[in-house]
């Protein structure tokens, strides 16, 4: 009798884990044992099963509801196996028989008399294949600008994000660079990582990552590559030690438009502490004594972040402080670490997180179109009042950077628009991104690559595009009174 395989067994244990913790994948994984276990090819089944079931988990609970005579009184576990089958059948390149097959073996593990049931509509499910493949055709070609006209409803079925949300990035994208987003989408994210400031030179560096067999490549900026393999990075030591740093391609221009040449950033929405290790690392190649002080809310962040500023050795020039970034301009509540003027304050807003789909897949089905603007409790909302308040710290001459990793107007461009016509902004001026001291530094090859996200504004945005960095925006903005 067959049996599931023990990628699609680890993959649907992780799901039903996921559904009952409300966690996130990636951190599920990241922490499971049985995913260690898989070898390497194993594993990377696992993870495209899980991944890809977040990402498209409303699009194959269509599909399966549509087959399914009493599809509400299905049992969750039964739903969590049907929703990889039906992945895997309908999304990867494994055989139809192999993928209905195994479908139908990991239904039986959870409850065996929905064994029969299970098959049924797998191979109905199956059926639906060549829909969503030339649907998936259509988008990749449009991509290149060679056909117009495409759907909504095309760029759901092959990316597996709501109708809604295809159509929003059709409206605001434009149909090449929507297209290029939704082809992508159920792809794994690429690999990026940046030297840390005390790790030494970029050649020992580069070597050291040949040495966990990672095949590192440039990418055009200094001390950064893109890896091939990232499955040795952890267990190599090279991040704990904070001689490297994971870092997408695009948050990495998004520091470097935010470094100064001299004195000091605040730095908005510090986190973990990524964009600091980014910015210390940027304004050290310019020159300048690294000096960030990093404002957040969370304090399990803020710790994870001092730890980490420990580790790389940045202590004494990177501060984390537990604050609320809308109190900013309050001078009466300000810790001394805020006070005084800054020649750079990064704000890196709250936000949707878009752009961030590939890695973070639950995104797309848990976001809510009423919650991104509008309402006093929206994502736009906060966004205002965070760069509003954090304009108060900015040095007359200094910049104001405010960026993002969504690709949604409604939390980009429309944020800083309402910004510059409001009293906080009156003196505020747009800057183009290029003309930032870390990206005029950079060769003329890695310029280049930074000015086509660029947009007609001096904006940066980028969009996820086949092998392509994620999508972040970043808006400069310099105080001129």
């Amino acid at each position: 009798m067959a049996v599931a395989s023990p990628a699609r067994t680890t993959a649907l244990r992780i799901l039903g884990a996921q559904r009952r913790r409300n966690a996130r994948a990636r951190d599920l994984m990241r922490g499971a044992r049985e995913m260690d276990m898989l070898g390497h090819k194993a594993r990377s089944l696992a993870t495209r099963l899980v991944l890809g079931v977040n990402v498209a988990s409303g699009e194959l609970d269509r599909r399966i509801d549509s087959f399914v005579t009493h599809a509400s009184a299905l049992q969750p576990r039964v739903r969590d196996a049907l929703r990889l089958a039906a992945f895997e059948v309908l999304y990867l390149e494994t055989p139809r028989q192999v993928a209905v097959s195994q479908g139908v073996e990991l239904v039986r593990s959870v409850q065996p008399r929905a064994a029969r049931m299970a098959n049924a509509v797998l191979r109905r499910i199956a059926d639906c294949r060549g829909e969503v493949d030339d649907a998936g055709e259509t988008v990749r070609i449009a991509a290149s600008g060679e056909v117009r006209g495409i759907t909504p409803a095309q760029l759901s079925m092959t990316s597996g994000y709501p109708e809604w949300l295809a159509s929003r990035l059709l409206d605001e994208l434009g149909e090449c660079r929507a297209a290029a987003m939704c082809s992508c989408a159920l792809d794994p994210a690429p690999v990026y990582v940046t030297r840390g400031t005390a790790a030494g030179s970029a050649t020992e560096v580069f070597s050291r990552l040949e040495g966990i067999e990672a095949e590192p490549s440039p990418t055009g900026l200094p001390g950064s590559w893109r890896l091939a393999s990232g499955a040795r990075l952890a267990s190599s030591g090279l991040v704990s030690s904070c001689d490297v740093a994971v870092a997408d391609l695009s948050a990495q221009v998004v520091c470097r438009i935010a470094a100064p040449a001299s004195g000091r950033v605040l730095e908005v929405g510090q986190g973990r502490g990524t964009k600091s290790l980014l910015l210390a690392r940027a304004m050290d190649e310019l020159g300048c004594e690294p000096a960030v002080v990093g404002c957040e809310l969370v304090a399990s962040k803020v710790r994870q972040s001092r730890d980490r500023m420990k580790r790389a050795g940045l202590s004494g020039q990177v501060s984390c402080v537990e604050f609320d970034g809308t109190r900013l301009a309050d001078v009466s509540s300000l810790p001394g670490e805020f006070a005084g003027s800054f020649e750079s304050v990064l704000v890196d807003a709250p936000c949707s997180g878009t752009g961030t789909m590939r890695r973070h897949p639950e995104i797309a089905w848990a976001l809510d179109e009423g919650s991104l603007a509008g309402a006093p409790d929206s994502l736009s909302s906060l966004q205002s009042s965070l760069l509003a308040a954090a304009s108060s710290r900015v040095a007359v001459g200094g910049c104001l950077v405010y960026a993002t990793c969504s690709v949604l107007l409604c939390e980009n461009a429309e944020v800083v628009d309402a910004f510059l016509a409001s009293d906080a902004g009156s003196g505020f001026e747009l800057a183009n991104v290029m003309d930032a001291l870390g990206i005029a530094a950079l060769p003329v090859e890695a310029r280049s690559r930074v000015s086509a996200w660029v947009d007609e504004r001096g904006m940066f945005r980028s969009v996820p595009t086949p092998g392509g960095p994620d999508g972040h925006f970043c808006a400069r903005l310099v105080r001129t009174r």
